[in-house]
């Protein structure tokens, strides 16, 4: 009674830590947003303010352009008018003094004089320009052609507003889709828009399940210019435990608000080489592993072992001294003598495991396979009990075969491009896979006695391991069907999404046998 009552006071403790680590989450949200929301507002109100600015340099333009029509005409209807003006007065003055001549011309007595004046008088007159001139103005005092009728543009003003923002979306969980390393997110608008021009999808990885966090240590990957409702991430490494998404939609002005994020699952077998356990001769990376015939030189002490005396199944060249480099407190020795060997550091102890290799083109021999982690530093995959793999050899005589405990297995199949490794912990079994059309190549069953870790040899030549995996969807249908599992093949992909139907493909199924 005492440990029922103690296993339900710790179980209100987790409750309790985990409604008080949601809280945090949700204070920091609250914060950032309250940040946000000043630096947001200051940024619309010094956009807002530059458009305003942008519409009066507009105006003032616009207004000095026409000041200086209305300038212009001014000025030209003036010259045409003072020029009709000079030409008039001047003609008047000529008139004037034509009409004075002709009133004295009729006081002259002697007819001859009189004669001649009055012939002056008729030339001058016909030559007069008084009588040439147009007696219309070349210009009128209107100017109302050239004002101005802002009515529609004050009503355009005045019915001035902020732009329509699209309403946020909504992410339809159950339609999301978590397979073969692939994401597909699925979303609907609330409110039918007819003027969403496109979607910008943002993602991030992220270990904590549950809303997404302010201080998480990803940042947020975009994908912008999404002409639907609908779109899948390919070829993704799940190196984490989950994803956060969120997605908005965009008019031809604005971007509206973020959807509620959510989390989708996302968990795969990650791990790398443990450097500390390969043998000298390798040089080892994080992801890449290459034979360094240069390893360990210039080394005086000599390792023997009896393990290396007789031939060998695994080819080696001319034998060199080598030693042990000394390992890191609590890590286990490296490989030595003809045991071209690394580990992975991450072991296997229970569950459904999937990861893929592939060697270079010009590599001699290799294995790919799993070991319990207590394997000899001289013994070699495939030799002892207590490993499991398949071996390559191109060098001298092609051979590809299954090995485990000094036992080989010709596979009667062509060497892949790339070899994919699936375990299955609590049915004991391994399994290896063309990892390009999933083609079974062959199945160990083995009950295991303790972890395992993934194992690997390589001489004149190179790996690249690849991790973060889901297991296919081919392998895990083969897999049901091989363990006799009736029903559809489903996963959950999250706790709050519903089962989702996989894909079932047609395989050729070789060298399936228990050793």
């Amino acid at each position: 009674v005492f440990a029922q009552k103690k296993n339900g006071l710790s179980r209100i403790i987790a409750t309790l830590a985990n409604k008080n680590e949601e809280l945090q989450n949700f204070i920091e949200t609250l914060n950032h947003t309250l940040g946000r929301v000043q630096v947001n507002s200051t940024q619309v109100v010094s956009d807002l303010e530059e458009e305003f600015d942008t519409v009066y340099s507009i105006l003032d333009e616009m207004k000095e352009s026409m000041i200086n029509t209305i300038k212009q005409e001014t000025v030209r209807k003036s010259h045409e008018l003072q020029n009709q003006l000079t030409q008039s007065t001047n003609a008047l003055e000529s008139a004037e003094e034509l009409l004075e001549f002709a009133n004295n011309a009729l006081h002259i007595a002697d007819e001859g004089e009189f004669t001649k004046a009055a012939k002056q008088i008729k030339d001058r007159v016909t030559m007069a320009p008084a009588f040439r001139l147009t007696m219309k103005p070349k210009a009128t005092d209107n100017m109302t052609h050239l004002m101005v009728d802002f009515s529609q543009e004050r009503q355009l003003l005045q019915g001035l507003k902020f732009l329509p923002v699209p309403r946020a979306p909504e992410i339809v969980l159950g339609d999301c889709l978590v397979i073969d390393n692939e994401v597909t997110v699925t979303w609907r608008i609330p409110v039918e828009d007819s003027k969403i021009d496109h979607y910008i999808l943002e993602y991030r990885k992220t270990n904590h399940e549950g809303l997404p966090r302010v201080k998480d240590e990803q940042c947020w990957e975009v994908v912008d210019n999404i002409k639907t409702s609908e779109y899948t991430l390919q070829g993704l490494r799940f190196d984490t435990k989950f994803m956060n998404f969120r997605v908005r939609a965009c008019n031809k002005a604005a971007a509206g608000d973020y959807s509620d994020p959510v989390t989708l699952e996302t968990r795969a077998f990650n791990f790398g080489f443990d450097s500390t356990s390969s043998h000298l001769n390798l040089k080892v990376e994080d992801r890449s592993v290459e034979w360094d015939p240069q390893g360990g030189k210039g080394v005086d002490s000599k390792v023997k072992g009896k393990e290396n005396k007789g031939r060998s199944g695994t080819p080696s060249p001319k034998r060199t001294s080598v030693t042990r480099s000394p390992a890191p407190r609590g890590a286990r020795d490296r490989f030595t003598g003809e045991s071209y060997t690394v580990l992975g550091d991450t072991s296997i102890e229970s569950g459904q495991h999937y990861w893929e290799v592939k060697p270079q083109k010009d590599c001699k021999s290799y294995s790919v396979g799993l070991a319990y982690r207590n394997l000899g530093k001289f013994d070699q995959l495939g030799k002892t009990n207590t490993t499991w793999c398949i071996h390559v050899n191109n060098w001298l005589q092609n051979s590809f075969a299954a090995k485990h405990n000094n036992k080989a297995k010709n596979l009667d199949v062509p060497v892949p491009d790339s070899i994919g490794i699936y375990c299955d912990f609590d049915r004991g079994q391994l399994s290896f896979y063309n990892a390009e059309n999933k083609q079974l190549l062959h199945t160990f069953k083995v009950r295991f006695t303790q972890p395992v870790v993934p194992a690997f040899m390589v001489w004149c030549g190179g790996l690249t391991l690849s991790t973060g995996l889901q297991i296919p969807s081919a392998v895990r249908s083969f897999q049901k069907t091989e363990n006799g599992l009736g029903g559809s093949n489903s996963r959950i992909l999250h706790p709050k999404m519903k089962i989702l139907s996989l894909i079932t493909y047609p395989h050729v199924f070789p060298n399936h046998f228990t050793i």
